[in-house]
């Protein structure tokens, strides 16, 4: 029997992991107050970064606007997740996160509502159209005002005590589900009104993710030395669920799930919303989840590197009678980067289930290794675009 595919776009599922992880900090933070819980703030602030820098190198969504995807607008929006990511990774009370968020939620929150109202293409022309489209005006308006009170909540945190934060925070993350509902709703019954993102940067979402995941790689590979040096704290809770967000979005998105890629069906969908929630967890609340995703992430990354080579081996192997054809270098090159690849995903997997079977400073290197040649993958993807596109014009 075949699945039914559940396409849900982009815009959609960012909101959706952004939900989710308002909604769980929210009823998370009732069992902080009561002292049942620790509580990261630099992994709810981190995680939060991250994701307004998803939106903006994926979609030209800034927190203050859309935007071509310019390369400085693709620069600061990786710039952004870097950030969250250190915020994340390190445990040191830093003020520059606080200041960044606020920056979003505050002036990004009035100048969005600002443009809800003044802007020709949006208030008038959705009350105009009528219909789902009230609703998208109501649900914009709802997350552009609430942004601006996050950003006061972010301000002064004394402004109101912790269960009135959390019910703000819980009746801010609904009124994200509503609007991503509303996107949805649109976008399934007005498909032909979606629009692709605009700009001079070429990069498809999935090469934009594959940057992404590189990027984080090398941080953790890079934070990881002075970390193992006793230089550095380090919150391993963080980083597992970093990894479990970047899982949902890849599962969530395209159907690559760790283990390799699926059909978009629901299944796969529960699955990366459950992923998503577990990450948010794990960056919230350290330690809770340390144990359960080390094992998790060490299964799936030695189950997606051996079933990836399983399947490389067939595509290498020629039957004698078969004339030998020249490989093209560029495929030669994909090759070996794809087997590296799943080579260093089963590494990482064995030393997260053996611990000690590695030293840390050598898993450092092997992660920061994996990100330098998931690069290096996207370098090999963008060349064969620039092939593909030469020989369409040639014809």
């Amino acid at each position: 029997m075949k699945l039914r595919e559940a396409k849900l776009p982009l815009e959609v599922i960012i909101l959706i992991i952004a939900g989710i992880l308002v909604l769980t900090t929210g009823v998370l933070l009732f069992s902080v107050y009561k002292g049942a819980l620790p509580y990261f703030e630099n992994g709810l602030y981190g995680l939060l970064l991250i994701i307004f820098a998803l939106q903006t190198i994926t979609l030209g969504r800034t927190p203050f606007g859309d935007l071509p995807r310019s390369t400085l607008v693709l620069f600061l929006g990786l710039l952004i997740a870097v950030i969250g990511m250190v915020t994340c990774l390190i445990p040191i009370s830093i003020r520059l996160p606080r200041i960044l968020l606020f920056l979003c939620f505050g002036p990004g929150g009035l100048l969005l509502f600002l443009q809800l109202l003044f802007a020709k293409d949006k208030l008038r022309r959705w009350a105009h159209y009528g219909g789902i489209f009230r609703h998208l005006i109501v649900a914009c308006g709802a997350v552009y005002v609430l942004s601006m009170v996050i950003a006061l909540l972010l301000w002064n945190q004394r402004l109101l005590t912790t269960p009135l934060t959390a019910v703000g925070i819980l009746v801010f993350g609904v009124a994200v589900f509503y609007l991503a509902i509303v996107l949805e709703k649109i976008d399934r019954t007005y498909p032909e009104a979606a629009k692709s993102a605009e700009g001079n940067v070429k990069l498809s979402t999935e090469q934009v993710m594959i940057l992404f995941t590189g990027i984080f790689m090398v941080i953790i590979g890079i934070v990881l030395i002075p970390v193992n040096l006793g230089i550095l704290p380090f919150s391993a809770s963080a980083q597992l669920g970093i990894l479990m967000v970047i899982f949902a979005i890849q599962m969530l998105a395209f159907g690559n799930t760790p283990i390799g890629p699926f059909p978009r069906s629901w299944i796969v969908l529960a699955f990366g919303l459950l992923f998503a929630l577990l990450g948010a967890i794990s960056c919230i609340i350290p330690e809770i989840l340390v144990q359960f995703l080390t094992i998790l992430v060490g299964v799936l990354n030695i189950l997606g590197g051996v079933l990836a080579l399983a399947k490389m081996l067939p595509s290498k192997q020629r039957r004698p009678e078969e004339p030998r054809k020249p490989t093209p270098p560029i495929l030669t090159k994909l090759f070996a980067t794809q087997l590296t690849l799943n080579l260093l995903q089963i590494l990482f997997g064995m030393s997260m289930l053996v611990p000690g079977m590695v030293p840390g400073l050598v898993i450092g290197v092997i992660l920061a290794a994996n990100g330098c040649v998931l690069l290096y993958l996207l370098h090999i993807l963008l060349m064969l675009d620039t092939m593909r596109s030469e020989m369409e014009a040639a014809k």
